[in-house]
């Protein structure tokens, strides 16, 4: 079933003329969740996005799949449980893209640390308990020899040891596009492109649907539905405020996050570090090799900006680099060092503190309380103790000097699903990790109001079982399936780098990919792989545009920004070729693909 900019106006016509279940209004990964699960549930299901999917939040996080071991700084134990199991799910779920990795957690002696040699030890025994960690990545805690002999570019001042532990690599705006695809495929209609521009109501100023306006040709129409859900992130407070009487009070208060990319030549690691900044302002960074590179992040500052396009500063960047060549003193990374860069906005809900992405406000323990918790884990690591009993003491812990006004590193990443006066559902913040939680949880209301409301019946299947496009394999066994698909495309004439990048990509879905070489053969400037995957992203991935290919379907222009010269203009000219591009939207495409690969690539402050 082809999803391709060639069927695009016959979606937006089915969008036009049938009453909808359903309305998602935003397709990042929280709409995207919403609409595989209500699609595959049977119900009418519609997606609406201004821009390309994943073209905000859901393509510029720090592309991880937390377990949330940094939860575990304040104690939510709560919280850490919760993500280990939903990180699992969604492993099952789409088990082509988020993948186990060691991470390592230095240690250093410097005052407000998250976790000294101590109580890293314990933290990461509960955390294994709780995410059910045994095995090859079993967490453990090294002397500061051993973390220098297995990772000596970092800082030996003030280093105790570190803690090793599991945590899993994510692809933020594939696992976006799988889920969009999946939903087309179980009877959806997502478009991208298309804005929503007025909120509409029935005789009873109950919300029925939206005025929507197609961005690429102008066209206004109105879509109408049963439902209409508010998934549009950052926007969350905007699409409320399209409701005219709308009067509520915006919950979101967006702050920006910042990844940089360097050369692994730069920066060599064995494994992915999660570090205190050493700049006691309670906030942690990432450093994660990648292909070849080294990204770092993030940032978390307050934004009232551009929320369509967030940028980079100086400030922003002389952070970061202050934050890395402290912890890699011979590292001496420059602005020069910087390959490519992301800037994206967290949708945090402003309602709350604590369990935030740095992992929350800063409490105090008391002496007899942390001995009970001390007590306690080591009752329950010998089974003596349950979990619930941890969390008893844990609950009965007195915090203090919470802020009044929390941090922007100290918003709560918590999720929130809401019913205007009108009807129009909310469902808002939350992160990655939880997508498929947040969206059952709105099925279930969802679900509640079209019995209540409307009369039909509703059956709920379990999302937990609903494999994304290309996730469709045993996901006990990905390594061995991955490997089965990438040697398929061996035997089609694929070479083997690229088979195997292409199968980790596509999963199930690329054993079909590699047959459509019988019918295409390497387009000008491409070699065959690169041609196969960019027809099989016009032809089943709605890409309208060389940035959506590059940048959300390939992750070309942050991770392979050396490639770019090269490849960009036979990119352009078989998009031409497929789409009919006259010359004047060819030089509009090239352009827009040289400002965006300008952007990432900090051109402007270079």
């Amino acid at each position: 079933m082809n999803f391709s900019v060639k069927n695009r106006s016959e979606i937006i016509d089915k969008l036009k003329n049938t009453k909808l279940d359903v309305l998602a209004i935003g397709g990042g990964i929280t709409g995207a969740g919403v609409a595989i699960q209500a699609s595959g549930d049977g119900l009418k299901t519609g997606l609406i996005e201004m821009q390309d999917f994943a073209g905000g939040t859901s393509s510029r996080s720090t592309k991880l799949v937390h377990g949330g071991i940094r939860y575990l700084k304040t104690f939510d134990v709560g919280v850490v449980s919760d993500t280990v199991k939903e990180r699992a799910v969604v492993q099952g779920i789409a088990p082509h893209i988020p993948r186990p990795a060691k991470m390592i957690l230095p240690i250093y002696d410097e005052p407000g640390s998250t976790f000294d040699m101590f109580s890293v030890k314990i933290a990461m025994k509960l955390y294994d308990k709780l995410a059910n960690v045994t095995g090859k990545y079993a967490s453990k805690v090294i002397s500061r020899d051993e973390a220098l002999k297995l990772e000596p570019s970092l800082n030996p001042d003030k280093l105790m040891g570190a803690g090793i532990y599991l945590d899993f690599r994510n692809n933020d705006s594939r696992l976006v596009i799988e889920n969009i695809k999946q939903a087309y495929t179980n009877g959806a209609l997502p478009v991208s492109r298309v804005k929503a521009l007025d909120i509409t109501h029935d005789a009873n100023g109950k919300a029925n649907g939206v005025l929507a306006q197609d961005l690429v040709t102008g066209d206004k129409f109105n879509i109408k539905s049963k439902i209409v859900i508010d998934t549009a992130g950052p926007w969350s407070d905007r699409v409320r405020k399209l409701d005219k009487d709308d009067t509520s009070k915006g919950q979101i208060r967006p702050t920006k996050g910042v990844h940089l990319v360097i050369s692994d030549a730069k920066l060599k690691l064995p494994a992915t570090t999660y570090f205190d900044t050493g700049d006691q302002d309670g906030r942690m960074v990432f450093v994660i090799p990648s292909a070849g590179k080294v990204y770092f992040g993030t940032t978390d500052t307050d934004y009232k900006g551009d929320y369509k396009n967030p940028t980079v500063t100086k400030q922003d960047v002389d952070y970061l680099l202050n934050v890395i060549n402290h912890r890699y003193p011979n590292a001496h990374i420059t602005l020069d060092d910087i390959e490519a860069s992301w800037a994206g906005l967290r949708p945090l809900l402003s309602s709350n503190g604590g369990s935030d992405y740095n992992g929350g406000n800063k409490f105090r323990i008391s002496n007899t309380d942390f001995k009970k918790l001390v007590d306690v884990v080591k009752a329950y690591e010998a089974g003596k103790k349950s979990k619930q009993d941890v969390e008893a003491v844990l609950q009965g812990i007195q915090k203090v000097n919470s802020e009044l006004k929390p941090s922007a590193s100290s918003v709560s990443r918590g999720s929130s699903l809401k019913e205007d006066k009108d009807g129009l559902l909310i469902l808002a913040g939350g992160k990655i990790t939880d997508y498929r939680k947040m969206a059952a949880g709105a099925m279930d209301k969802i679900k509640e109001i079209l019995e209540h409301d409307f009369g039909m019946k509703v059956e709920l299947k379990d999302s937990k079982k609903m494999q994304v496009s290309g996730g469709h394999f045993d996901p006990t066994k990905v390594d061995e399936t991955i490997d089965k698909y990438a040697q398929y495309g061996i035997k089609r004439g694929i070479d083997k780098d690229t088979a195997y990048r292409m199968a980790n990509r596509y999963g199930s879905n690329s054993p079909a990919i590699f047959d459509n070489k019988d019918n295409l053969k390497a387009a000008p400037g491409l070699n065959l792989g690169e041609t196969l995957s960019l027809h099989y992203a016009l032809d089943h991935e709605m890409t309208m545009s060389a940035v959506d290919f590059l940048l959300r379907r390939t992750n070309r222009i942050l991770f392979a920004a050396e490639t770019l010269p090269k490849i960009k203009q036979p990119v352009v000219d078989e998009m031409a070729r497929y789409l009919n591009w006259n010359d004047a939207e060819k030089a509009r495409q090239l352009q827009e693909l040289n400002a965006t690969i300008a952007q990432s690539q900090l051109d402007y402050l270079k």
